[in-house]
């Protein structure tokens, strides 16, 4: 029996398959300029650190800040004189009305010239043509509203865009200085979610198919770790390799390598 036990654990651990890994952060995020402008600012103490809701870089916002100032004022004064507009709508409404009853009251009177009758009738067209710009008017201020309106969340996202934050990830690094002019898509820093781990690992085909049986043991702890991340496509470099991920527990420092086994 004894004899047993003995060959039973040596075939467990000749059957099983070691792998090492490196302990990455969870995520590490590149962040890229949506906007132009200059770098005003850069909190390069934050390195290293968890950021919070204060901004650690800043992107020069003064005329986007102005003209944002410039486009609620006039989306204020637009909205006023749209709804002055309907009030004259309203009043030419109620003329028209009045008119209309007039001119239905003359139309069939023999009492009534051609004359006074084409008069009465060219008064109320002179009033619709009237209304009707009036409702011009207002369908264009709407126009000019709705560009503004779109004018001003385009400004209030280039001003967001302007000063970056990324509360809960840990600045890594800066990839840009102070007084150095940017374009969309320039890098200006990585950040990292130190969270949790990856550990990633390329496995066999013969691994691949059992995956979800095994047991993983880190540095020969047997663990409630499981393949969280598996690619059924074989990777690029490591050829016949497939890619697996676990994530696990944030270690006390990061990028140390873990012996994997799967039993």
């Amino acid at each position: 029996m004894k004899l047993f036990f003995i060959l039973f654990f040596t075939f467990i651990s000749l059957s099983a398959k070691t792998y090492y890994s490196k302990t990455d952060p969870y995520e590490i995020r590149n962040i890229s300029s949506n906007v132009s402008g200059e770098i005003k600012f850069i909190d390069e103490s934050m390195i290293g650190k968890k950021l919070t809701k204060k901004v650690f870089i800043t992107i020069d916002s003064q005329l986007d800040a102005q003209e944002l100032k410039f486009i609620k004022t006039k989306i204020t004064i637009l909205t006023d004189n749209i709804n002055v507009n309907k009030s004259m709508l309203q009043n030419y409404n109620l003329l028209l009305e009045k008119k209309r009853k007039n001119y239905k009251q003359i139309e069939h009177l023999k009492i009534k010239s051609r004359i006074e009758k084409d008069k009465e009738f060219y008064d109320l067209l002179t009033s619709e043509n009237a209304s009707l710009n009036v409702q011009k008017e207002i369908n264009n201020l709407k126009t000019q509203l709705q560009d503004l309106n779109l004018r001003k969340v385009q400004l209030e996202k280039s001003l967001q865009d302007k000063s970056l934050k990324a509360e809960g990830f840990v600045l890594y690094s800066l990839d840009v200085k102070v007084g150095q002019v940017v374009s969309p898509a320039t890098p200006l820093a990585k950040v990292a979610d130190l969270s949790k781990a990856i550990l990633t690992i390329y496995l066999d085909a013969e691994d691949f198919s059992n995956i979800k049986k095994k047991k993983i043991y880190l540095d020969e702890r047997l663990t409630h770790y499981k393949v969280d991340r598996l690619s059924k496509i074989s990777d690029t470099k490591n050829i016949s390799k497939y890619k697996a991920q676990i994530i696990i527990k944030a270690p006390t420092l990061f990028s140390k390598l873990v012996k994997v086994e799967l039993k």
